[in-house]
């Protein structure tokens, strides 16, 4: 089997190169690494079509996408050397998060199964390792807590065997609804409600605690909606932005009642946690 390997050149932007992965593998990709701003897709030569991918990337939302290179790749086992080179992450020696084809280990408290089949939301990118880094410092035990923008659902997983209940996850998209639906099955977390939709789905209800990992034009947009479905003390917790974003997420946090408690930062990108 003859593979070629297309790679693009990405924007800092994990909602446009999650979507741009999601979309490729309907057009029969069927494996993805990134490095840095650098997306490599995997597809069998006899499946590709030049004209599916021109039409794709004539879409709005890519414009900040570009095809580098193309190549014809040896036959080889592809899915044996992608697995060999896709590793677990941990996260301070708690959290481990791991694809169903590497062993569960114990030493971890959490070890958390996350199919990486679009390989986003695993914990690989630093907004996502962070937020986890950060959730690992709270006290999740009976509290109701929402992850907002869900994707894989790794936060409400995490929150859910940290010993939240209930836990709701909601996403707007499709793909990471079903996905999302998927994951809370592989660990055995049934129980978290995962909800189709956008921040208007959250209506009356509140919550000990917020996540939402998206991107800072939607937490500035939805800043209001967080505010208000916190309990008094609750906790926010943001990331899908950069070290000069901070300054203007505070900013509107603020204005919303809510407190700024801390951040971290790895690579330029910030998890912050805000309190009501």
């Amino acid at each position: 089997m003859t593979c070629l390997e297309l790679s693009f050149v990405v924007p800092d932007d994990e909602l446009v190169t999650e979507i741009l992965t999601a979309i490729l593998s309907e057009i029969r990709f069927d494996s993805f690494m990134q490095e840095k701003n650098i997306l490599k897709a995997y597809i069998q030569k006899e499946l590709f079509i030049e004209k599916d991918l021109n039409y794709l990337l004539k879409e709005d939302l890519f414009q900040h996408v570009s095809l580098l290179k193309v190549e014809e790749m040896p036959e080889q086992n592809w899915n044996a050397i992608w697995e060999s080179s896709y590793q677990p992450v941990i996260i301070n020696e708690l959290c481990r998060i791991r694809a169903p084809f590497h062993n569960p280990d114990s030493a971890y408290p959490y070890d958390l199964l996350i199919e990486p089949r679009m390989s986003f939301g695993t914990a690989h990118h630093e907004t996502t390792s962070q937020m986890l880094e950060l959730m690992l410092t709270i006290d999740f035990v009976k509290k109701s807590t929402l992850d907002m923008g869900c994707g894989t659902a790794i936060l409400a997983i995490l929150a859910r065997k940290m010993g939240a209940e209930p836990v709701v996850a909601i996403d707007n998209d499709e793909w990471a609804f079903n996905n999302a639906l998927d994951n809370i099955i592989l660990n055995h977390t049934e129980d978290i409600v995962v909800q189709f939709g956008d921040v208007s789905t959250i209506e009356d209800n509140k919550f000990d605690i917020i996540l939402a990992n998206i991107n800072r034009n939607i937490l500035l947009a939805d800043m209001k909606h967080y505010a208000h479905s916190l309990f008094s003390g609750g906790s926010l917790l943001l990331s899908g932005f950069y070290v000069a974003d901070l300054p203007s997420i505070k900013e509107s946090a603020l204005l919303n009642g809510l407190i700024y408690k801390t951040h971290i930062s790895k690579n330029d990108w910030v998890a912050a946690l805000f309190q009501s």
